[in-house]
């Protein structure tokens, strides 16, 4: 029988790791594997390959105790479902479970308790999860994290979100090693030549979740700082309240006729392909796709020097063009790259081919009788 791989996520609102999930799920299903792709949500943003198996197991919370039982009552029923799929599909030799919520559910599955199970860390877990904690709040979500990850098998994004996870979070994994984001180069170039609504005009780029962590505001404050005649386009969606946010920027710094709004896009690489420059103005990342995506574009990047994978992307002569973690060192940082902007070479970005990637993650393999 063909080894059966199970990737488990939340669900698939539009952002960066559930992208990176569906690029290697769909990558490992084209060399012949049993793909399952199980979502615990119903949010989907994404088209799903033809190659692969997509399920959901929704939760259906019901009574005055629901949140309390939320994670126990999640995790049956995943094992309700994996049991259904592994009776129709075979045992996995490969389980990837992504992202915090997903693992907290995972952890408890009885089921998966007997197959190789790793979990991806995508993000730093220091910033994202503990940054505004403080005291007592800060230790019991510090030990929840801990119970979460300890003696498992981690998968990190990037060496920095490692260091992270053991030196500022306290994790003692059974295992822990670095596999990087898969990038399908030409798939990334093909989808770039689709119509770029922006055509002909010269725009900076930014393309993220809407939501604290990923500061658009520095990148707004920035912007109007630079003062460069372009316009700034902001691709992507995310919470309410900071949507809100970020609409009020825009009108304190009166940018309303140079900054657009686009929400959420299915396929923002002709746009990434045409712009000026990219900006990515975050306190923390994992390891940001979309940095590579516009490398691999031909596009020019800035990016705050934030704690996490950056640094492992901006190398060479792109460290020249990460910015300190305020807005003026960021308006300095953009109006370089748009005045003096770096050659791309495919040396850059050689390093996270999807080809390379997989063959780390086929390596994880186990047989299963």
């Amino acid at each position: 029988m063909t080894r059966h791989i199970i990737f488990i996520i939340d669900g698939l609102p539009g952002g960066g790791a559930e992208n990176v999930t569906l690029t290697l799920a769909g990558g490992i299903a084209d060399r012949g594997f049993q793909v399952t792709l199980l979502s615990l949500g119903a949010r989907l943003d994404y088209e799903i390959p033809n190659n692969i198996t997509y399920k959901v197991c929704q939760d259906e919370p019901s009574g005055p105790f629901r949140k309390l039982t939320e994670l126990a009552r999640r995790a049956r029923a995943l094992d309700k479902e994996l049991h259904q799929l592994i009776e129709e599909k075979g045992k996995p030799s490969l389980v990837i479970s992504s992202l915090h919520k997903t693992d907290r559910i995972v952890v408890r599955s009885k089921v998966l308790e007997n197959y190789p199970v790793w979990h991806c860390i995508h993000g730093i877990y220091s910033r994202s999860y503990l940054g505004n904690k403080k005291y007592l709040s800060r230790w019991f979500k510090k030990f929840k994290i801990q119970q979460t990850y300890d003696k498992r098998n981690i998968i990190t994004v990037s060496d920095a979100v490692g260091d992270d996870l053991i030196n500022a979070v306290g994790i003692k994994p059974k295992k822990i090693i670095t596999i990087y984001n898969p990038f399908d180069f030409s798939s990334i170039r093909e989808r770039a030549q689709a119509t770029n609504p922006f055509e002909g005009e010269e725009y900076i780029l930014h393309i993220g979740r809407l939501h604290q962590v990923k500061r658009q505001d520095r990148l707004l404050e920035a912007f109007a700082q630079a003062n460069i005649p372009t316009r700034l386009i902001i691709v992507g969606q995310g919470e309410p309240t900071v949507t809100e946010q970020i609409k009020a920027t825009i009108n304190r710094l009166n940018l309303q006729e140079r900054v657009t709004l686009t929400g959420f896009t299915h396929n923002p690489l002709p746009i990434l392909k045409g712009a000026r420059l990219f900006a990515l103005s975050s306190d923390s990342e994992g390891l940001p796709t979309v940095l590579i995506e516009s490398l691999i574009c031909g596009t020019p990047i800035v990016s705050t020097a934030c704690p996490g994978g950056v640094g492992e992307i901006m190398t060479g002569t792109l460290s020249a063009y990460q910015s300190d973690l305020n807005s003026q060192s960021l308006a300095e940082k953009l109006l370089l790259c748009w005045q003096s902007p770096p050659d791309i070479t495919s040396e850059m970005y050689a390093k996270f081919d999807i080809n390379l990637i997989i063959e780390r993650y086929l390596s994880l393999m186990v047989e299963q009788d």
